[in-house]
């Protein structure tokens, strides 16, 4: 091996020791973070389950010690994790911003606080959809026959693995636009694949909601419509991406 070979390879290992370094320092911050939204969750748990409390009449009950335990740190995590998602995301976005172009620097970057509403308002319509449809129809079934008992673990169990799955599908035209932007997919390909963008949407409807077809359809437009949204959404990405290469070009030619 030649000296200048010999050269190269340990620049390429400072950079790679210098990139695992800077992802473990991005990394830190966003766990600081999560951590002081987890604290700061635990301190308002009480207000918390109040809140979702609320929306039901019925009483939550406890059966062993453990279960009370399990909704401080249920609803402290759930803080957290909100909280830290527009940190987790500006963390990412400067982490591979010294591979992207200007253009893309700057729509990635309007991408956190839409992602962030985004997460917001995919929880917002997953606890509507399980308070407003999916409990009154499992509370329906009962018709008088049994004496109804929730327990705190298992009715808030039921609730995240409702509300979670919508939270994140309804990112799905922001990343979209995303991987556009970067050119990782295209309108097209989003369009051709669509049936089975369909069959994996109906399936997630199916998992997260009772077995009535009523409401699994109910589940399923709605997530339809957010696949369909993201189709335009690329389209728009894409036809700005083609207009500035375009004019990049032509400016090019020109000098």
């Amino acid at each position: 091996m030649t000296e200048d070979q010999q050269q190269v390879n340990n620049d390429k290992d400072m950079n790679l020791v210098g990139h695992l370094s800077e992802l473990r320092n991005r990394l830190i911050i966003t766990a600081v973070f999560f951590i002081v939204f987890f604290i700061v969750g635990f301190i308002f748990v009480e207000d918390i389950y109040s809140f979702f409390r609320k929306d039901i009449d019925l009483e939550l009950t406890v059966i062993s010690p453990t279960e009370i335990i399990w909704i401080y740190f249920s609803m402290a995590g759930l803080v957290a994790i909100i909280g830290t998602i527009p940190v987790l995301s500006y963390e990412i976005w400067a982490f591979i911003k010294p591979g992207l172009t200007p253009y893309e620097r700057k729509a990635s970057l309007s991408y956190i606080p839409a992602l962030f509403l985004l997460f917001i308002g995919g929880l917002v319509f997953g606890y509507i959809v399980f308070v407003k449809l999916i409990m009154p129809f499992l509370l329906s079934l009962n018709d008088g026959m049994f004496n109804v008992m929730f327990t705190v673990d298992r009715y808030f169990k039921f609730l995240l693995r409702v509300t979670l799955p919508f939270a994140l599908l309804f990112e799905l035209p922001l990343i979209t636009m995303f991987l556009t932007t970067l050119g990782v997919i295209t309108p097209d390909f989003l369009s051709k694949n669509r049936k089975y963008a369909y069959f994996i949407l109906i399936v997630i409807g199916v998992l997260i909601t009772p077995p009535d077809f009523v409401l699994q359809l109910v589940v399923a437009i709605p997530l339809i419509i957010l696949y369909e949204i993201s189709i335009y959404m690329s389209r728009i990405v894409y036809r700005k991406k083609l207009r500035k290469n375009e004019a990049f070009m032509q400016e090019n030619n020109i000098s």
